[in-house]
């Protein structure tokens, strides 16, 4: 309950004191937009970093350098705990924004923090508003800024993966971007097997060889979801024998 604790001050601080952060963050994106973004990825990854380490997990890393670093990508992985987003963000080496729920536009602070990080938030009742932010998406990295998906459309609290929704592909599809497979294990024991618990766990985090859409044959490019799953899938199996 102690790092339950800690976690929760930690993260009302950070946003709390973040308040005349994000006022002068604004200022310098006046001047130098991308002094600005750069900034505020690093000061969150920082705090999601402190986060993980009063969580005590323990993170194995596996193809990083499948990571491209000087252009942008998609992230598409398997989602079972909220820190799954702490582990990932933390370790983007550029811009990325993470799609989320709309219901997020709830909290304050915290929705500025998202929307400074160029993060999108999705109506999964609204088809309508969803192409919009597919389209937003799209234009993002064309624009440099890399996405992160978590394509089965919840957190996933059983040990087999949800169908990934097929229009979480389709950034990839219109840009011709990377697709980076990453395959999370064990990241529920964290928090959410023994809510409202945070215990020391062992995750493992591996990003799969880049996904290229434009040498996959017509059949994958059509089913661009389920063929990045499957691949998701591969990893999770083989990593399941390492815990």
């Amino acid at each position: 309950m102690i790092r339950f604790i800690l976690v929760v001050v930690v993260v009302l601080s950070y946003l709390i004191l973040g308040i005349p952060v994000l006022l002068v963050e604004w200022i310098i994106g006046k001047f130098n937009k991308r002094a600005r973004d750069i900034s505020c990825l690093r000061m969150v990854q920082g705090a999601f970093k402190f986060i993980l380490w009063i969580t005590g997990v323990k993170i194995t890393v596996i193809g990083e350098e499948n990571v491209p670093k000087d252009q942008a990508v998609l992230y598409v992985g398997n989602h079972n705990s909220y820190f799954d987003i702490l582990m990932t963000y933390s370790r983007c080496p550029d811009l990325t924004g993470y799609v989320a729920k709309v219901e997020m536009l709830r909290y304050p602070l915290l929705r500025d923090w998202m929307k400074a990080l160029y993060c999108l938030f999705l109506d999964r009742e609204d088809m309508r508003a969803g192409l919009k932010t597919i389209l937003q998406g799209i234009e993002y990295i064309k624009n440099g800024i890399s996405i992160c998906i978590f394509p089965e459309g919840t957190r996933n609290r059983t040990d087999k993966m949800l169908p990934f929704k097929e229009g979480s592909m389709k950034m990839a599809e219109k840009t011709g971007c990377l697709i980076i497979p990453m395959a999370i294990t064990n990241s529920a024991e964290i928090f959410e097997r023994h809510l409202p618990f945070i215990k020391p766990a062992r995750v493992i985090l591996e990003y799969g060889t880049p996904i290229d859409p434009r040498t996959l044959s017509k059949e994958e490019k059509k089913f661009l979801g389920s063929y990045t799953q499957k691949k998701i899938q591969e990893m999770l199996d083989k990593n399941a024998g390492l815990m």
